[in-house]
């Protein structure tokens, strides 16, 4: 799963293309591993990113109030103070102006593999990733007890549209790492088998949140639960060991 969200600790770390929940950072990587900055934006491109950000704000905190089906479309065009059209042109579904808060992490497995260490394979890097963004309590893993972000899952969690759409967000992000590993036949069965994984851990992750344990008490399962997932990625469908006794 992919989406914005808080860690008090680390700063600010949300992405211009998407706006955060309320008081949130993202865990997204940002650029390739070289180090390279991104490319500068223009002013017309940042008034743009601006603008997702406000109509997708005001609409998820009427969504969050009332409920997805409960929202029109017009009623978020008239609080973000733009015609229903001009929202269209923005967002072409309702849908999106959620899973809006999903796009700068369409991409993201694929920069890690295309960004990592020329001594890396792309299992170890996004293995890697995974883990720091477990310390991190990225939302992108699932593992994070911030009010404003579970707030946000159990929307998107409990409105049927919306986790269809989510489907459609998950096919690009496995694309887009296909396409970073080779994009022959055996590269897109490796990607789709990591995204699933990546997406059940994550998931995992939140439900036992959302049930009310907290992030630092579900930390140490993640990480075990994780480093079985990648293992279980390197060698198949063979079945873990089993510890004895």
């Amino acid at each position: 799963m992919v989406m914005n969200g808080e860690n008090p600790a680390n700063g600010d770390r949300s992405g211009p293309a998407s706006g955060p929940v309320p008081g949130s950072t993202s865990g997204s990587a940002s650029g390739p591993a070289s180090g390279d900055g991104p490319a500068p934006v223009g002013l017309r491109e940042r008034k743009k990113r601006l603008t997702y950000q406000a109509v997708s704000d005001a609409a998820i905190t009427m969504f969050l109030e009332r409920g997805f089906d409960k929202v029109s479309v017009a009623e978020v065009a008239a609080a973000a103070d733009i015609s229903k059209p001009t929202l269209f042109r923005y967002f072409p579904a309702k849908e999106d102006l959620v899973l809006h808060r999903f796009a700068d992490h369409e991409d993201e497995a694929a920069r890690v593999v295309t960004g990592r260490a020329p001594d890396d394979t792309p299992l170890d890097a996004l293995r890697r990733h995974f883990l720091d963004g477990l310390d991190r309590r990225d939302p992108v893993t699932g593992l994070c007890d911030v009010p404003q972000v579970l707030a946000f899952l159990r929307l998107l969690y409990g409105t049927p549209s919306l986790v269809a759409r989510l489907h459609a967000y998950q096919g690009r992000s496995e694309a887009a790492l296909a396409r970073a590993l080779g994009g022959g036949l055996s590269d897109r069965l490796a990607a789709g088998q990591i995204i699933a994984v990546l997406r059940i851990l994550a998931l995992e992750n939140w439900r036992r949140i959302d049930a009310g344990e907290s992030a630092d008490r579900v930390y140490a399962g993640a990480v075990q639960a994780a480093e079985e997932a990648f293992v279980q990625l390197r060698t198949g469908l063979d079945p873990l060991p089993q510890p004895r006794g």
